[in-house]
């Protein structure tokens, strides 16, 4: 049961996560498509930047799961902010 809650956690954090970047790069792509913004982002290096922006939905999603008592799913969402953190430090250094 506990890594079942944790695996939805995870599920939730990319869910949270996927959909975030997707809000960010429209809201700052003026008017260009999903595919063009992101490429435009990894051109220009500020991709890990957008990614960062697109977890802070992982911060509501975090919260909600706190307040309904269900950690194991909160600690899914923390580790998969975590894990995108650590990725795009690596990414920002190669």
């Amino acid at each position: 049961m506990i890594k079942k809650d944790v695996f939805i956690g995870i599920f939730v954090g990319l869910i949270a996560n996927a959909i975030g970047l997707f809000i960010t790069a429209n809201l700052l792509g003026q008017g260009d498509d999903f595919v063009t913004v992101i490429k435009a982002a990894a051109k220009e290096g500020f991709l890990g930047k957008l990614i960062s922006l697109g977890a802070i939905l992982n911060l509501i999603a975090f919260f909600v799961f706190i307040k309904k008592k269900q950690d194991y799913r909160a600690r899914g969402v923390l580790l998969i902010t975590v894990f995108i953190a650590v990725f795009t430090f690596v990414f920002k250094l190669f």
